[in-house]
């Protein structure tokens, strides 16, 4: 192997690494000598291919024989003391040398360092394929054996130690160096292969193994949140292996990439969730290992939540935890003693608080160039980022797709950021395991839409206010201490069918700028003991992971009272009943029940909710205003249309109402005309009939004849 006209075109690195196959080189060419000097037949055309007569006769007449050794001589000696003087001196400059650095990072012996290089060479020289075969007697095989590499490291192939240096157990096979192959044949005939990715490494290549690029989480920006200085130096003391838990919006892999980078490494992010879905996590690990070696990062592993789920996922656990990387775990679940065989550091990573997120996501805005002002506008000052986000819990990463998010949405939308870009960019970053066990509801209703009484209203915006500052009040105050109570909000919303519950539940949600999650009751009742907690679970695991209100409609069917036990069935009900309890306490989350029954909810659950907001049935003068609501602006109607005489005689909810709207609109399309009070009566009596109430006469008064007629 020779150098180009220029060598100093090379970086110092490859130059060390050059110089370094130069002189495997020249053993390589000593043997090919010896070997043509003692060659019988070096005329044969199919020499390697086959074993003649006078070969097998040949080496028997030899009898027992030395393994062939070639060592450096005195001029390989003066080259390698002058190719490693430039390396040092490179090193002095602070180029980085990564033959040198491979050495470090995996422990490799001056004997380990000289074993890669010779298998090395095929993938620099091609010439080398030719140059193994021909001292592997076989043309079909063109890499280093086992056997010729300790030759040409001028070892015996019956040193012990030199030996071991190949084992599985060394640092060149344990760290993924070097690939023995051909394990079914004898050990020195055993074939040597560097992998593609520590090849590229050396030659200055950092690109990710192709194995677990799908594995890999984009780059963890440095965010300013919490102290990382303690697991800093934690890791820079040699601390293997940490568990952050973190909480909903928690800044866990956040702090773990600002600790590694305070304490001098690179972060190599790893998507547990792939990992768990990976159909071969062994050797998955194993490659990130390797990379985290290579490239002196770190692991920070997330979410630690993804291989708890299911039992088998367990050795998945044992060999992240048992990698030779400082290795830093997340996720929200506690930590369980048997996962790994050495304990973790156990911290817990902040929240961000809603000041911190405005700011985070201020600095995950893309800035405008003179290009793409339009595409990007500036932000505008008059938006209150802190109460826009404060009622979304964003991790760091989070915050930072939100705001690209919202800068698209902006674009789309003529190019101004608006309040509901910023608030649709955040709920975005919602998982989507909830859809699978609730219906998710995208708010379409206001404030102005509620006709309610004036106390009820106060105490909706009340609620509205507890979501919105819940972080500050019982986060920075710590109003809510001891017991493990979470960050959560909880109301029941109790009246008669029609009164506005979910309706005011939207609109909850919609000043919020939240998503509603209506709970499906058929997923979650089952008929088998313990199956409606597990559901219930699934839903409050899931309710977790996203930004939301959590409506349970008709909640008196799983949120009723505990009663006497006088049978199985009792005991099991209030099982039910006393997880329901627990569970509320530590959901960190905005949940709202609904109930047409409100004695039937067990008292304990009212001790623990922060609000019960009564929902009447509407008077005349909220029932006048309902009925103008319901018909809406857009429906076409006579003059005649009677709207106080409805208010007054017709006692019906806002649901009724609405209802004898739609159905009244369905009659004035089917005749072509607008809606007259006909229609109105008509549908009115439709609604009655619905409710099983008597058409009388003294409520529907002189409209009674229009009954008649039709």
């Amino acid at each position: 192997m020779t150098y180009p006209s220029d060598p100093s075109a090379f970086s110092p690195g490859l130059r060390h690494l050059l110089d370094r196959t130069i002189l495997v080189e020249q053993r390589v060419r000593r043997a090919v000598h010896a070997r043509q000097l003692t060659d019988p037949a070096p005329d044969d055309a199919f020499r390697g291919l086959y074993l003649s007569d006078e070969t097998i006769q040949r080496l028997l007449d030899s009898g027992p024989r030395s393994l062939a050794r070639t060592a450096p001589d005195e001029t390989d000696a003066a080259f390698k003391e002058e190719a490693e003087s430039r390396a040092d001196e490179a090193e002095a400059a602070g180029h980085a040398v990564q033959l040198r650095m491979l050495a470090g990072g995996f422990e490799l012996t001056p004997l380990d360092i000289e074993i890669l290089l010779i298998a090395l060479l095929p993938d620099l020289d091609d010439r080398f394929e030719q140059f193994y075969g021909y001292l592997n007697d076989d043309v079909t095989r063109r890499r280093p054996t086992t056997g010729l590499a300790l030759g040409l490291c001028g070892l015996s192939a019956a040193d012990a130690a030199a030996r071991a240096r190949l084992s599985p157990q060394a640092p060149l096979r344990s760290g993924g160096l070097l690939l023995v192959e051909e394990q079914d044949r004898p050990f020195l005939a055993r074939a040597l292969r560097v992998p593609d990715r520590v090849t590229a490494h050396l030659l200055g290549d950092d690109t990710p193994d192709p194995r677990i690029v799908d594995l890999l989480t984009p780059g963890q920006d440095i965010a300013d949140v919490g102290d990382p200085a303690p697991l800093s130096r934690a890791l820079a003391a040699g601390v293997p292996l940490t568990y952050l838990r973190e909480e909903q919006g928690g800044a866990g892999t956040a702090l773990a990439a600002s600790a590694l980078a305070r304490a001098g490494q690179s972060v190599l992010g790893v998507d547990l969730d792939r990992l768990a879905h990976d159909p071969h996590p062994a050797e998955a690990v194993r490659v990130l290992a390797r990379e985290a070696r290579l490239t002196a990062s770190g692991l920070v592993c997330a979410p630690l939540d993804a291989l708890t789920r299911e039992p088998d996922k367990g050795e998945i656990i044992r060999l992240v935890t048992d990698v030779s990387v400082p290795t830093v775990l997340v996720g929200r679940v506690p930590w369980d003693a048997a996962w790994s065989s050495r304990p973790p550091l156990l911290l817990h990573a902040p929240r961000v608080e809603p000041t911190t997120r405005a700011t985070l996501w201020t600095k995950a805005y893309p800035v405008p160039t003179p290009q793409d002002q339009d595409l990007n506008p500036d932000l505008n000052p008059d938006l209150d980022l802190t109460h826009l986000l404060s009622p979304f819990l964003l991790a760091p990463d989070q915050i930072v797709r939100a705001a690209q998010g919202a800068a698209q949405a902006a674009m789309l939308d003529g190019g101004t950021l608006h309040a509901d870009h910023i608030r649709a960019g955040a709920r975005a970053q919602n998982a989507a395991g909830l859809d699978r066990l609730a219906r998710r509801i995208e708010p379409a209703v206001t404030w102005s839409d509620l006709v309610l009484p004036p106390d009820t209203l106060t105490q909706l915006r009340e609620l509205t206010a507890r979501a919105r500052h819940r972080d500050r009040v019982l986060g920075e105050w710590g109003m809510r201490p001891g017991g493990g109570r979470g960050r959560g909000v909880s109301a029941l919303f109790a009246g008669d069918s029609g009164t506005g519950k979910t309706m005011s539940a939207e609109v909850i949600a919609a000043d919020l700028g939240l998503d509603l999650y209506t709970v499906d009751l058929a997923t979650v009742i089952d008929k088998y003991v313990g199956e409606t907690e597990k559901n219930l679970e699934r839903i409050f695991s899931e309710a977790a992971g996203i930004n939301g209100v959590l409506l349970f409609d008709e909640a008196d069917a799983i949120f009723g009272k505990r009663s006497e036990v006088k049978d199985a069935h009792d005991r099991y009900a209030n099982v039910e009943s006393a997880y329901l309890l627990q569970r509320m306490e530590t959901f960190d989350g905005l949940a709202i029940l609904a109930t047409n029954l409100r004695a039937n909810l067990d008292d304990a659950f009212t001790r623990r909710l922060d609000l019960v907001i009564d929902f009447p049935v509407p008077d005349a003068t909220q029932r006048r205003a309902l009925w103008d609501r319901c018909l809406g602006p857009a429906l076409p109607r006579t003059a005649d249309l009677d709207l106080d005489f409805c208010a007054n005689s017709f006692e019906l909810a806002g649901g009724n109402i609405r209802s004898v709207a739609v159905t009244a609109a369905y009659l004035a399309a089917e005749s072509g005309t607008p809606v007259t009070m006909a229609d109105l009566i008509h549908a009115i009596q439709r609604e009655y009939q619905k409710l099983g109430r008597l058409t009388l006469a003294s409520e529907f008064g002189p409209y009674m004849s229009l009954l008649a007629t039709d």
